[in-house]
C-alpha cells in the first residue's frame, strides 16, 4: 500500500507539474501575440514610413537635378564669356589665322549651345536615367572645357 500511495503521489506531482507548465506556456503565447488591430497599426506605420522615405528620396533627386542644372548653367555661361573674350583677343590677328580661329570658335559655340539645349530639355525620368544622363553630360562638358582650353593655349603661343 505504501508503494501505491507513493506512485499516486509521484503521478500527482507530475500531473501538477505538466499542468503548470502548459498553463505558463499558454499564457506566454497569449501575451506574445499581437491583436489584429495592433498588426494593422504596425503595417500602417510601416507604409507611412516607406512613403516618407520615398518622398525624401524623390526630393533629394529633384534637388540634385536642380543643383546640377545651376552648376552646368554657370559652366556654359563661362564658356560664352570665354568665346567673347577670345573674339576680342583675335581681332588683331592676321586674316588667315583669324578665319581659322573663327571656325573653331563657331564649332565650340555650337557645341556649347547644344549642351545648354540638352540640359534645358532634360525631363526628370527616374534616378537611374538621371545618373546615366548626368555621367554622359559631365563627360561631354569636360570635353568641351578641354577644347576651350586647347584653343586658348594655342592662341597664347
Amino acid at each position: 500500500m505504501k508503494i501505491t500511495s507513493q506512485l499516486k503521489t509521484n503521478n500527482m506531482k507530475k500531473s501538477i507539474l505538466v499542468f503548470t507548465s502548459v498553463t505558463l506556456l499558454s499564457g506566454m503565447v497569449f501575451l506574445g501575440c499581437e491583436s489584429s488591430s495592433e498588426k494593422v497599426d504596425t503595417a500602417e506605420q510601416a507604409v507611412t514610413d516607406a512613403n516618407n522615405e520615398l518622398e525624401q528620396a524623390n526630393q533629394e533627386y529633384l534637388a540634385d537635378i536642380e543643383n546640377y542644372r545651376t552648376e552646368t548653367s554657370s559652366k556654359i555661361e563661362a564658356n560664352n564669356q570665354s568665346i567673347a573674350d577670345f573674339n576680342l583677343r583675335i581681332a588683331k590677328e592676321k586674316k588667315e589665322v583669324k578665319e581659322d580661329y573663327k571656325k573653331k570658335i563657331a564649332e565650340l559655340e555650337s557645341k556649347n549651345s547644344d549642351m545648354k539645349k540638352k540640359m534645358d530639355e532634360y525631363k526628370a525620368d527616374g534616378k537611374e536615367k538621371w545618373e546615366a544622363f548626368k555621367t554622359e553630360f559631365s563627360h561631354d562638358m569636360d570635353e568641351l572645357g578641354a577644347a576651350f582650353k586647347d584653343l586658348t593655349v594655342k592662341n597664347v603661343k
